[in-house]
Protein backbone atom coordinates (compact mmCIF):
# COMPACT_ATOMS: atom_id res chain seq x y z
CA UNK A 1 0.00 0.00 0.00
CA UNK A 2 0.97 3.67 -0.75
CA UNK A 3 2.79 5.37 2.51
CA UNK A 4 3.43 8.83 3.54
CA UNK A 5 7.23 9.24 3.10
CA UNK A 6 8.25 12.24 5.15
CA UNK A 7 11.17 14.41 4.16
CA UNK A 8 13.51 17.35 6.04
CA UNK A 9 15.12 19.36 3.47
CA UNK A 10 18.19 21.62 4.18
CA UNK A 11 19.43 24.67 2.51
CA UNK A 12 22.36 26.86 4.48
CA UNK A 13 21.81 25.08 7.41
CA UNK A 14 17.82 25.63 7.91
CA UNK A 15 14.93 23.42 6.98
CA UNK A 16 13.30 24.80 4.28
CA UNK A 17 10.55 23.84 1.26
CA UNK A 18 12.23 25.16 -2.03
CA UNK A 19 10.62 25.42 -5.43
CA UNK A 20 12.67 22.55 -6.90
CA UNK A 21 13.31 24.25 -10.76
CA UNK A 22 14.85 27.09 -8.41
CA UNK A 23 17.51 25.95 -7.27
CA UNK A 24 21.04 27.21 -8.33
CA UNK A 25 24.00 28.87 -7.32
CA UNK A 26 22.61 32.04 -7.80
CA UNK A 27 20.51 33.37 -4.61
CA UNK A 28 18.27 35.57 -6.38
CA UNK A 29 16.69 33.07 -8.52
CA UNK A 30 15.84 30.99 -5.22
CA UNK A 31 12.05 30.61 -4.58
CA UNK A 32 11.23 28.97 -0.95
CA UNK A 33 8.08 28.38 0.03
CA UNK A 34 9.25 28.00 4.34
CA UNK A 35 12.04 28.43 6.18
CA UNK A 36 11.46 26.58 9.40
CA UNK A 37 12.29 28.27 13.02
CA UNK A 38 12.85 24.68 14.29
CA UNK A 39 16.24 23.07 13.86
CA UNK A 40 16.03 19.64 11.75
CA UNK A 41 16.38 17.51 15.13
CA UNK A 42 13.09 18.30 15.73
CA UNK A 43 11.64 17.27 12.41
CA UNK A 44 13.91 14.00 13.20
CA UNK A 45 11.93 13.56 16.45
CA UNK A 46 8.37 14.24 15.12
CA UNK A 47 8.96 11.62 12.87
CA UNK A 48 10.27 9.13 15.48
CA UNK A 49 7.35 9.90 17.56
CA UNK A 50 5.08 8.17 14.88
CA UNK A 51 7.37 5.73 14.00
CA UNK A 52 7.69 7.36 10.20
CA UNK A 53 10.21 5.45 8.69
CA UNK A 54 12.43 5.95 5.23
CA UNK A 55 11.37 9.69 5.32
CA UNK A 56 14.89 11.29 3.60
CA UNK A 57 17.38 14.06 5.29
CA UNK A 58 18.28 16.27 1.56
CA UNK A 59 21.74 18.63 2.01
CA UNK A 60 20.82 21.34 -0.87
CA UNK A 61 24.01 22.52 -1.25
CA UNK A 62 26.96 23.65 0.86
CA UNK A 63 26.58 24.27 4.97
CA UNK A 64 24.27 21.34 5.93
CA UNK A 65 26.29 18.94 7.19
CA UNK A 66 26.13 19.44 10.81
CA UNK A 67 22.04 19.75 10.37
CA UNK A 68 21.83 16.94 8.81
CA UNK A 69 24.13 15.19 11.36
CA UNK A 70 21.30 16.31 14.55
CA UNK A 71 19.12 14.73 12.39
CA UNK A 72 20.23 11.75 11.93
CA UNK A 73 21.72 11.88 15.88
CA UNK A 74 18.26 12.28 17.35
CA UNK A 75 16.62 9.02 15.46
CA UNK A 76 19.75 6.69 14.42
CA UNK A 77 18.53 4.50 11.78
CA UNK A 78 15.23 6.03 10.87
CA UNK A 79 15.93 8.32 8.53
CA UNK A 80 18.11 8.45 5.20
CA UNK A 81 20.33 10.87 3.88
CA UNK A 82 20.74 13.00 0.21
CA UNK A 83 23.28 15.74 -1.27
CA UNK A 84 27.19 15.23 -2.25
CA UNK A 85 27.13 11.43 -1.10
CA UNK A 86 30.52 9.72 -2.83
CA UNK A 87 32.22 6.55 -3.02
CA UNK A 88 34.34 8.53 -0.31
CA UNK A 89 31.63 9.76 2.33
CA UNK A 90 28.95 7.20 1.85
CA UNK A 91 30.08 4.91 4.82
CA UNK A 92 30.66 7.96 6.76
CA UNK A 93 27.22 9.10 6.72
CA UNK A 94 25.93 5.36 7.39
CA UNK A 95 28.67 5.73 10.59
CA UNK A 96 26.37 9.00 11.43
CA UNK A 97 23.09 6.94 12.11
CA UNK A 98 22.04 7.41 8.53
CA UNK A 99 19.92 3.88 7.74
CA UNK A 100 20.34 4.28 4.04
CA UNK A 101 22.39 6.93 1.71
CA UNK A 102 20.91 8.64 -1.66
CA UNK A 103 23.09 9.16 -4.35
CA UNK A 104 22.60 10.78 -8.02
CA UNK A 105 25.33 13.51 -8.87
CA UNK A 106 28.26 11.38 -7.84
CA UNK A 107 26.87 8.92 -10.20
CA UNK A 108 26.71 11.25 -13.80
CA UNK A 109 30.44 12.98 -14.35
CA UNK A 110 29.73 15.86 -16.70
CA UNK A 111 26.16 14.14 -16.94
CA UNK A 112 27.11 10.71 -18.79
CA UNK A 113 26.07 7.96 -16.00
CA UNK A 114 29.33 5.71 -14.98
CA UNK A 115 28.41 2.30 -13.76
CA UNK A 116 31.82 2.21 -12.59
CA UNK A 117 31.26 4.65 -10.08
CA UNK A 118 28.01 3.17 -8.69
CA UNK A 119 29.88 0.70 -8.28
CA UNK A 120 32.56 2.07 -6.46
CA UNK A 121 29.97 3.62 -4.01
CA UNK A 122 28.29 -0.27 -3.49
CA UNK A 123 32.03 -1.32 -2.77
CA UNK A 124 32.47 1.42 -0.37
CA UNK A 125 29.27 0.25 1.65
CA UNK A 126 30.67 -3.49 2.08
CA UNK A 127 28.86 -4.45 -1.02
CA UNK A 128 25.60 -3.88 0.97
CA UNK A 129 22.73 -2.57 -1.45
CA UNK A 130 19.99 -2.40 1.45
CA UNK A 131 22.43 0.96 2.64
CA UNK A 132 21.93 2.41 -0.98
CA UNK A 133 19.22 4.87 -2.66
CA UNK A 134 19.58 5.58 -6.42
CA UNK A 135 17.75 9.44 -6.66
CA UNK A 136 16.60 9.41 -10.56
CA UNK A 137 15.02 12.83 -9.86
CA UNK A 138 13.88 13.98 -13.49
CA UNK A 139 12.50 16.85 -15.77
CA UNK A 140 10.06 15.52 -18.24
CA UNK A 141 11.12 16.57 -21.93
CA UNK A 142 8.01 15.68 -24.45
CA UNK A 143 6.21 12.09 -22.85
CA UNK A 144 9.54 11.54 -21.43
CA UNK A 145 11.64 11.42 -18.21
CA UNK A 146 15.49 12.62 -18.08
CA UNK A 147 17.14 12.70 -14.79
CA UNK A 148 18.41 15.76 -13.41
CA UNK A 149 22.09 16.21 -11.32
CA UNK A 150 23.40 19.34 -9.75
CA UNK A 151 20.34 20.53 -8.01
CA UNK A 152 18.00 19.61 -10.80
CA UNK A 153 19.97 22.13 -12.79
CA UNK A 154 21.58 19.86 -15.36
CA UNK A 155 19.93 17.07 -17.23
CA UNK A 156 22.20 14.05 -17.71
CA UNK A 157 21.77 11.55 -21.11
CA UNK A 158 19.68 9.22 -18.81
CA UNK A 159 16.05 8.92 -19.71
CA UNK A 160 14.08 6.90 -16.97
CA UNK A 161 12.36 4.29 -18.80
CA UNK A 162 12.24 -0.16 -18.24
CA UNK A 163 15.78 -0.48 -19.39
CA UNK A 164 17.63 2.08 -17.10
CA UNK A 165 15.28 1.04 -13.87
CA UNK A 166 16.07 -2.56 -14.95
CA UNK A 167 19.95 -2.22 -15.15
CA UNK A 168 20.31 -0.40 -11.73
CA UNK A 169 18.07 -2.06 -9.44
CA UNK A 170 20.49 -4.33 -8.76
CA UNK A 171 22.73 -2.34 -7.06
CA UNK A 172 20.17 -0.62 -4.49
CA UNK A 173 17.57 -1.03 -2.06
CA UNK A 174 15.37 1.59 -3.43
CA UNK A 175 14.59 4.61 -6.21
CA UNK A 176 13.80 8.35 -4.88
CA UNK A 177 12.78 10.26 -7.95
CA UNK A 178 11.60 13.76 -7.18
CA UNK A 179 9.30 15.40 -10.06
CA UNK A 180 11.77 18.55 -10.56
CA UNK A 181 9.25 20.45 -12.74
CA UNK A 182 6.32 19.85 -9.98
CA UNK A 183 8.38 19.95 -6.66
CA UNK A 184 7.30 22.48 -4.32
CA UNK A 185 4.58 24.07 -6.70
CA UNK A 186 1.72 22.26 -4.81
CA UNK A 187 -0.09 22.19 -8.33
CA UNK A 188 -0.28 18.28 -8.25
CA UNK A 189 1.69 15.26 -9.00
CA UNK A 190 2.90 13.60 -12.40
CA UNK A 191 0.49 11.19 -12.50
CA UNK A 192 1.71 9.67 -15.53
CA UNK A 193 4.98 9.19 -14.11
CA UNK A 194 3.89 7.80 -10.86
CA UNK A 195 2.22 4.60 -12.74
CA UNK A 196 4.75 3.98 -14.86
CA UNK A 197 7.18 3.70 -12.08
CA UNK A 198 4.92 1.24 -10.61
CA UNK A 199 5.20 -0.61 -14.09
CA UNK A 200 8.84 -0.53 -14.52
CA UNK A 201 10.23 -1.15 -10.62
CA UNK A 202 9.91 -4.20 -8.79
CA UNK A 203 11.59 -2.29 -5.66
CA UNK A 204 10.50 0.04 -3.58
CA UNK A 205 10.03 3.56 -4.65
CA UNK A 206 9.07 6.52 -3.51
CA UNK A 207 7.65 9.97 -5.51
CA UNK A 208 8.25 13.59 -4.69
CA UNK A 209 6.83 16.75 -6.30
CA UNK A 210 3.48 18.72 -6.74
CA UNK A 211 1.58 16.55 -3.95
CA UNK A 212 -0.56 19.13 -2.43
CA UNK A 213 -3.75 17.32 -0.53
CA UNK A 214 -4.46 14.01 0.82
CA UNK A 215 -6.22 12.83 -2.09
CA UNK A 216 -2.71 13.27 -3.63
CA UNK A 217 -2.20 10.25 -1.54
CA UNK A 218 -5.09 8.68 -3.05
CA UNK A 219 -4.24 9.13 -6.36
CA UNK A 220 -0.89 7.62 -5.85
CA UNK A 221 -2.31 4.57 -4.57
CA UNK A 222 -4.66 4.19 -7.38
CA UNK A 223 -1.67 5.28 -10.08
CA UNK A 224 0.51 3.16 -8.73
CA UNK A 225 -1.84 -0.08 -7.36
CA UNK A 226 -0.08 0.97 -3.96
CA UNK A 227 3.23 -0.08 -4.86
CA UNK A 228 4.51 4.05 -5.00
CA UNK A 229 5.16 5.78 -1.40
CA UNK A 230 4.65 9.80 -1.73
CA UNK A 231 7.06 12.39 -0.15
CA UNK A 232 4.54 15.66 0.80
CA UNK A 233 6.33 18.59 1.53
CA UNK A 234 5.28 22.20 0.73
CA UNK A 235 1.72 21.40 1.38
CA UNK A 236 2.18 20.00 4.71
CA UNK A 237 0.75 22.05 7.61
CA UNK A 238 4.59 21.76 9.30
CA UNK A 239 5.79 23.55 6.50
CA UNK A 240 3.40 26.25 6.89
CA UNK A 241 1.37 24.66 3.62
CA UNK A 242 -2.62 24.07 4.34
CA UNK A 243 -3.00 21.99 1.56
CA UNK A 244 -3.08 18.39 4.43
CA UNK A 245 -2.48 17.93 7.99
CA UNK A 246 1.23 16.23 9.44
CA UNK A 247 -1.52 14.55 11.51
CA UNK A 248 -3.85 13.24 8.66
CA UNK A 249 -0.48 11.63 7.18
CA UNK A 250 0.09 9.64 9.86
CA UNK A 251 -3.67 8.30 9.92
CA UNK A 252 -3.49 7.74 6.25
CA UNK A 253 -0.20 5.40 7.21
CA UNK A 254 -1.29 3.38 10.27
CA UNK A 255 -4.84 2.71 8.03
CA UNK A 256 -2.94 1.38 5.23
Amino acid sequence: MTKFRPCIDLHSGQVKQIVGGTLSNVAEELKTNYISKLPASHYARLYQEHDLRGGHVVMLGPGNDEAAKESLKTWPGGLQVAGGITDKNAQYWIDQGADKVIITSFLFPEGKFSLQRLQSVLSALGGDKSKLVLDLSCRRKDDTWFVAMNRWQTITEMEINQESISMLEPYCSEFLIHAADVEGLQQGIDEELVAKLAEWCTIPVTYAGGARNLQDLEKVQLSSRGKVDLTIGSALDIFGGSGVTFDECVRWNKGH
